[in-house]
């Protein structure tokens, strides 16, 4: 069989465009989720290069369904990928972790050692008391990465488990005290052996 009458055989008219359509529109997709990630943290050059590629895929893809409007399983593969490649942007994005937030915590109960201990991991914490609706409360904030969320919730809920907390997405800051990584020695360490002296009893 050859290449013109593989490309107008039904396998590659009724299987194979399809194929590749749904795929196209996956990676389309998948495209448009890190574009709109990037424009939100100001990351321009970056979001328009993938802006580049992300048009380019969509044209090749809807080029076909134009040129076959009457087929029903391109319109299918069309819609399909859309929704995967919408599933997967998501996926990406919380892998991705990228940016900075705000965790703000605002508790009845005395949050010292909730303050305490996010300090001892290296986190910048503000707190402040302030007046609820219903009556004093303490208000904390500390400016994380994104991928430490889950570290931090964690603390909150073991130290506070019953505060009202909110997330909210950082576009730009100037300085602050950040979580630093931990430098992991190729050489492991030695542990130290103590040497237990006997002691003498005299008579």
């Amino acid at each position: 069989m050859d290449l013109a009458s593989f490309y107008s055989s039904e396998i590659f008219t009724l299987v194979i465009i399809p194929l590749l359509i749904f795929f196209a529109r996956i990676c389309d997709v998948t495209l448009d989720t890190a574009r709109i990630i990037y424009v939100s943290r100001g990351m321009k050059l970056l979001a328009a290069f993938i802006g580049f590629f992300e048009v380019l895929i969509w044209l090749i893809s809807i080029t076909q369904i134009m040129q076959n409007l009457t087929n029903i399983i391109y319109y299918i593969a069309y819609a399909g990928g859309f929704a995967m490649g919408n599933y997967i942007g998501i996926y990406l994005e919380d892998r991705m972790a990228l940016g900075t937030v705000v965790i703000r915590i605002i508790t009845q109960k005395e949050a010292t050692e909730l303050v305490e201990y996010l300090k001892s991991e290296g986190y910048g914490v503000t707190y402040i008391d302030a007046k609820g609706s219903m009556g004093p409360v303490k208000v904390v904030f500390t400016i994380i990465k994104r991928k430490d969320i889950q570290h931090v919730l964690g603390i909150i809920r073991k130290f506070n488990p019953l505060s009202f907390y909110t997330i909210e997405d950082i576009r730009s800051f100037r300085k602050g005290v950040f979580r630093k990584k931990a430098r992991k020695s190729l050489i492991p360490r030695r542990k130290k052996k103590h040497q237990h002296n006997d002691k003498s009893h005299t008579k």
